[in-house]
């Protein structure tokens, strides 16, 4: 699988370097003033908004010596321990996986791992923490023996602070038996102990949990601060940022991979175009040249080429089914978009169906090893086929 790592472009321990959410800082921020912080809070919504950025932010808003009236100062020793994960108040659970090495496995085995997975990338999403971890094929969950750990350390006095925090990272993936005594401690916590559960499926968690808990519902970031990100944060251009804000739906982890993606959807656009126009024009000594290339690039580019021809097959029949005023519903960008205006009324209800089963066949048979040139030449001689095909 390739493997990408974002560098963290800043210090997003505070509030004022989260993207978005301002109403949900502006309660978290509350709560502390008026001294009624819920003992247990489950932090939830979809993945890839941002959510344990905000408890992080959220717990070093607790702990700071200095806070101000809207954030942590960022320059106390508990803010600067905070930026490197490693106040000693602060504690961490979250999914990992058996080893050779750890045959119990409980967080504090991957605490580096850990650390380096949050402070240096900054797309927080379950499989990149397994290629962290090193076990990307592997089952990641949260095992019976963590929960003698949390045990142990939520008995502990706090060292610096007036809460001991603990953040528990995709608690679904709790098994029965740590999810039972977990609740024990969250019905009779120790005083000034605070959990802050980050949930993407917070159904997934056991009812007697989920009752005990303050639900705090984290929406997807509107368009207009998360292309305010990305031109602050990430130094993208005005236009490109709204149109990639746009795209994302709300969904920091999309926009980031577009951002990484460009290159690689800007060569599948270009293949795709090439492909469609080689395919109506039946030029097949210049399709030959580009299955040549397409056998070069490797199967997961391959399988990411077939991908994206669904998406824009899909793309460019749905256009020929909607109203002008909701082209931009479909999802394209702007160079996809004006690619798609002259050819949409190629793809339609004779030729969907079947385009359709030939990309996914074509993408099976690479997923499955297959001979890349022969599953390509077949799959550009039908589609010479179909994209001629009439519309009724």
């Amino acid at each position: 699988m390739l493997f990408y790592n974002f560098a963290a472009q800043f210090n997003f321990m505070q509030f004022e370097k989260i993207i978005g959410h301002k109403p949900v800082i502006q309660r978290f921020i509350q709560t502390v003033k008026n001294s009624r912080i819920s003992h247990a809070q489950l932090l939830y919504g979809p993945e890839g908004i941002g959510k344990l950025k905000l408890a992080i932010a959220y717990a070093q808003y607790i702990s700071c010596r200095q806070r101000t009236e809207d954030d942590s100062c960022g320059k106390c020793p508990s803010c600067i321990k905070y930026e490197k994960l490693i106040h000693p108040d602060l504690h961490f659970v979250y999914p990992v996986v058996k080893t050779k090495k750890f045959d119990k496995p409980v967080s504090d085995h991957f605490i580096s791992e850990w650390r380096n997975f949050v402070l240096n990338n900054q797309r927080h999403k379950l499989d990149i923490w397994l290629e962290f971890m090193g076990n990307e094929n592997s089952q990641a969950g949260i095992f019976a023996q963590e929960s003698s750990e949390i045990l142990r350390k939520l008995n502990l006095k706090t060292f610096e602070s007036e809460y001991k925090i603990m953040i528990i990272w995709l608690p679904e993936k709790m098994n029965p038996s740590s999810a039972n005594k977990l609740l024990k401690m969250i019905e009779e916590p120790p005083m000034k102990t605070l959990f802050l559960l980050v949930s993407d499926f917070p159904e997934q968690i056991i009812n007697t949990i989920q009752s005990r808990s303050q639900f705090i519902k984290i929406p997807k970031i509107d368009d207009e601060s998360l292309a305010e990100g990305l031109i602050k944060y990430y130094e993208i251009e005005k236009n490109k940022a709204a149109e990639i804000a746009r795209l994302a739906n709300g969904n920091l982890n999309n926009a980031l991979e577009s951002l990484q993606a460009d290159d690689t959807e800007q060569y599948n656009f270009k293949m795709f175009t090439i492909l469609m126009r080689f395919c109506y024009s039946a030029k097949i000594i210049e399709l030959q040249n580009w299955i040549d290339e397409m056998s070069t690039i490797g199967r997961e580019r391959q399988k990411n080429f077939l991908q994206y021809a669904l998406k824009m097959i899909r793309g460019n029949y749905i256009m020929s089914t909607i109203n002008e005023n909701n082209i931009n519903m479909i999802g394209l960008t702007k160079e996809e978009l004006d690619f798609s205006s002259k050819f949409y009324t190629f793809i339609h209800q004779n030729n969907i169906q079947q385009l359709t089963y030939e990309l996914n066949l074509a993408f099976k048979h690479i997923e499955r090893n297959g001979t890349d040139r022969i599953i390509f030449l077949d799959l550009a001689l039908k589609l010479t086929k179909l994209i001629r095909v009439k519309a009724a």
